[in-house]
């Protein structure tokens, strides 16, 4: 009979929690580093790696990860906004810290106080920024320009160069140490929009870049690459990539289907959080009766059922009700009913052995057997990131290594 996982002792009396392998997230960046440095390029500064963690490092505890990533070795972070930059600063994390989203106005004083780099992505925020350095008495703040090379969310457009080539030469205390541009569908290799849309926003982005160059504009570092761009599509590497999701342990979801097993094969990773909870209550149940709100399971048959001390106020996803399932003693017990904000029913008919107390794994790994993020989130239609981000504050997470 596999084994429930082995848990420290302040584990023990936990009703749920998260369980982050700090082992395997270095492992993933690792990995990642070998892979877009491959020894037969021979170059002569090997590419920088920004780690994502932004969403509190995917769910995993954004502060805690960095400090891990930045351990073994990630030169750059990049977060959401500055609270979340704020928190690594807080955490000791030292490394350079890009804030994704740029700020809104009146946040830029706090940014440049805690040796943030920005992100512009309006040619009005160079003037906000350098009169917030100019207050610090600092000569020349960092920051990152983005460029909108198709995405059409955030970024300068691509005729936008003489703009802010113009702008900048007024700003006397800023420092560009970057480019960047977003793609919108690089893990997308149908014959379709979605598919062809990487190499033009490629296209588009070196255009506008040759166009500040020949302005006289050093770019400082290029990067193109997130996660799946790193996976397969080695020609946008640039200076830095971008890992998220897969320094996490998961692959984005590769179009079309049949091309995810061959992609994913190239970079094998280790999912690096456990969502865990226990069972408080195992009740029999007579066939035809109804289990949960408005009754939307009713056994099929005279049935055992278990009540988990954990709902989507924990982050099990309400969509899993009647359609997931929960590792529990080495098998797949079905997630029954609608999931409540604190609790959660399965039928565990099958699993003679379960005794209230006793673990079951939401997702991750239990012994040697394992129920991966990314298959109950592709079951329910969403992302891995929707899953990983939704484990709410309420939940410990406990970092092993």
């Amino acid at each position: 009979m596999p084994s429930t996982p082995k848990s420290p002792e302040h584990m023990k009396s936990r009703p749920v929690w998260a369980e982050i392998s700090l082992s395997a997230l270095v492992n993933n960046l690792n990995a990642i580093r070998k892979y877009v440095n491959p020894p037969s390029e021979k170059r002569k500064t090997p590419r920088k790696i920004l780690s994502i963690v932004k969403g509190n490092g995917y769910g995993h505890g954004g502060p805690q990860v960095a400090k891990a990533l930045e351990k073994a070795g990630s030169d750059w972070f990049g977060v959401t906004c500055t609270d979340e930059g704020i928190a690594l600063r807080k955490a000791g994390v030292r490394n350079p810290v890009l804030i994704l989203t740029s700020f809104v106005r009146g946040e830029e004083q706090r940014l440049i106080e805690h040796g943030l780099t920005a992100v512009i992505h309006r040619c009005d925020q160079l003037a906000l920024l350098d009169r917030a350095a100019a207050k610090r008495g600092r000569k020349r703040a960092p920051f990152h320009l983005k460029i909108d090379s198709g995405m059409n969310r955030l970024g300068i457009a691509t005729s936008d160069a003489e703009c802010f080539a113009k702008q900048l030469a007024k700003c006397k205390h800023l420092e560009l140490t970057g480019i960047f541009t977003h793609f919108a569908s690089s893990e997308a290799f149908s014959d379709s929009a979605a598919g062809r849309q990487t190499a033009e926003q490629e296209e588009r982005f070196y255009a506008a870049l040759a166009r500040l160059r020949a302005l006289g504009i050093d770019p400082g570092l290029v990067h193109l690459a997130n996660s799946a761009a790193i996976v397969s599509r080695p020609e946008t590497w640039a200076d830095m990539v971008r890992p998220g999701a897969i320094l996490y342990g998961y692959h984005p979801g590769y179009d079309p289907v049949e091309r995810r097993p061959e992609i994913e094969a190239r970079l094998p990773l280790t999912g690096v959080m456990s969502l865990r909870t226990r069972i408080i209550s195992l009740r029999e149940v007579p066939a035809n009766t109804g289990v949960g709100y408005n009754s939307s399971f009713v056994t099929k048959r005279p049935s055992r059922i278990g009540v988990l001390a954990a709902g989507y106020g924990d982050g099990i996803h309400r969509s899993l009700g009647n359609k997931g399932s929960v590792l529990l003693h080495g098998k797949l017990a079905p997630i029954v009913g609608i999931i409540s904000m604190d609790v959660t029913m399965i039928d565990v008919t099958d699993v003679p052995e379960a005794q209230t107390g006793d673990v079951a794994t939401i997702y991750g790994v239990d012994g040697k057997d394992r129920h991966p993020a990314h298959l109950v989130a592709r079951s329910i239609g969403t992302v891995t990131s929707d899953l990983l981000c939704m484990v709410s504050q309420r939940v410990p997470r406990f970092y092993l290594r």
